[in-house]
């Protein structure tokens, strides 16, 4: 298990990331259409700097839901292999089966 203030940090950059998604995504077009002047591409690139560290995408780590553990985690389910492994021999995934040969 992951430490709780690991988990708890990342939340908070997950929930600041979709509440500043908007915001962030405008401010990037604008500095990236080269066809504004310079001036004002260069007040929105000051504006992106001054929004919070945190609610960057990039920022936010994938962890496991049920452990919080940060490596091998698959996207699609947000649950670490381990986790999946426990969960499917426990009967609790549907259609996975323990495999043996």
């Amino acid at each position: 298990m992951a430490k709780l203030s690991s988990i708890n940090k990342n939340n908070r950059r997950r929930k600041l990331s979709d509440r500043f998604y908007a915001k962030r995504k405008k401010l990037k077009l604008i500095i990236m259409n080269k066809k504004l002047p310079l001036e004002e591409r260069f007040k929105a690139q000051q504006k992106l700097s001054k929004l919070p560290r945190n609610s960057a995408k990039t920022r936010v780590r994938n962890r496991c839901e049920i452990t919080g553990r940060p490596h091998g985690v698959y996207r699609k389910l947000r649950i670490s292999r381990i986790a999946l492994r426990q969960l499917g021999l426990q009967g609790k995934i549907p259609g996975m089966i323990k495999s043996s040969w």
